[in-house]
């Protein structure tokens, strides 16, 4: 039963012109006052899902993005900051890229950021998509060298987790010897203790599903990881049968579970009096997203013809065939229209995976501030009380 609501704000700034008709990505470039700006904007998102009864603040570790889509570096830094201004909304990393940290750094930050917050930090891992950050910090990105990126992701979070779990450990793998064997005050160095460890376990941690690879599966429900899958779950689409593969998934793993137990769906939204008025007041951010993510393999099955027009912008853009909002609506991954048609899709979303808790709801890269904070009013007072009754 869903009970639990969340909400992603993957960190852009306001941008003066949106959509395929406005500056093309890559020819953004903003100054740093109106890139540092992105955290006056965040600290309002989360000072109204406070106040409107929200239970979790989503964002994502990005670097370098001068066009300014995604510009928090920090997650962990920023959230001992937000926890600051509230009393019960809670931080989910969405998610900490664990090929740009040393292991042992991460699991340290997040155990300070989890002792300073009283335990309202959610961790969160990710592999890196994004070949300009993780590639500058030295290791391959999932677009460089996808197997490498893996196996280092991999090795990582073993190490983190003993980390956190382990009063003491050591860890032999193909990327990380630890602790080195070095002489240390007389003795030679075996084991090591993070210090300080997690205050809150064991540590609720989320990774994407996006590949959905058995593979990725199987190594999140070893280590006890739940999913969050984007873009919404219509019925027998593709996410429904990731869904079922995740429940399967644990079956394996020794769990017997309801179809979305330790899942978060995402959803993009937009409320207005009707589902057309919804869908052209939210056209504009729809193509900026578009503009922004297609070329980093995030829209599926456009060709190299839709990717050089989409890049062009314009009239070209909008000759290419393109996906549309309203196919969006149609597939299920925008939920478009009133209130009390968005509050019966995600009924309905309830029916279908009885063991699913939480929803994440937002508005995509392009947004305003704005009309960020008008949807998050309009589903808190208007969508979410069906649901916490």
């Amino acid at each position: 039963m869903i009970t639990k609501f969340g909400s992603l704000f993957a960190g852009h700034v306001d941008f003066e012109d949106l959509g395929f008709d406005a500056t093309p990505v890559n020819e953004r470039r903003l100054t740093d006052e109106r890139l540092a700006g992105v955290f006056g904007k965040a600290e309002a998102i989360v000072l109204k899902m406070e106040d409107l009864g929200y239970d979790t603040f989503w964002s994502a570790e990005h670097h370098f993005q001068h066009e300014g889509y995604e510009c928090i570096p920090n997650l962990l830094m920023m959230y001992v900051h937000l926890a600051n201004l509230t009393k019960n909304l809670k931080f989910g990393c969405g998610f900490n890229v664990n090929p740009m940290w040393h292991p042992l750094r991460l699991a340290e930050d997040y155990a300070t950021a989890d002792i300073l917050t009283g335990g309202r930090v959610i961790f969160g891992v990710g592999r890196g998509y994004h070949s300009r950050e993780v590639d500058t910090f030295g290791v391959p990105s999932t677009i460089t060298d996808n197997d490498a990126n893996r196996e280092m992701f991999e090795e990582q979070v073993e190490i983190i987790m003993k980390a956190f779990n382990e009063e003491s450990f050591s860890y032999k793998g193909k990327f990380y010897d630890l602790p080195p064997e070095v002489p240390y005050r007389g003795y030679t160095l075996k084991e090591i203790t993070l210090v300080p460890r997690p205050r809150t376990l064991p540590v609720e941690t989320y990774q994407p599903i996006v590949s959905a690879s058995q593979r990725a599966m199987d190594f999140m429900a070893k280590h006890g990881i739940k999913g969050i899958i984007g873009g919404g779950a219509a019925a027998g689409g593709a996410q429904d049968q990731v869904i079922t593969q995740w429940r399967d998934t644990l079956a394996m793993h020794g769990r017997d579970t309801e179809l979305g137990t330790d899942l978060i769906i995402g959803y993009s939204i937009q409320i207005a009096d009707t589902e057309d008025q919804a869908i052209k007041e939210a056209t504009h951010f729809f193509e900026e997203n578009m503009k922004m993510f297609a070329p980093l393999g995030f829209v599926r099955g456009l060709s190299d013809d839709q990717m050089a027009a989409l890049a062009q912008g314009s009239s070209k853009a909008r000759s290419a065939q393109l996906p549309t909002l309203e196919e969006g609506v149609k597939a299920g991954s925008w939920l478009c229209g009133p209130s009390e048609m968005v509050t019966d899709k995600l009924l309905d979303v309830q029916t279908r995976y009885p063991g699913l808790e939480q929803v994440n709801v937002g508005s995509v890269i392009g947004t305003p501030r704005n009309v960020i904070l008008e949807q998050l009013e309009r589903f808190g007072k208007e969508v979410m009380p069906e649901f916490k009754k």
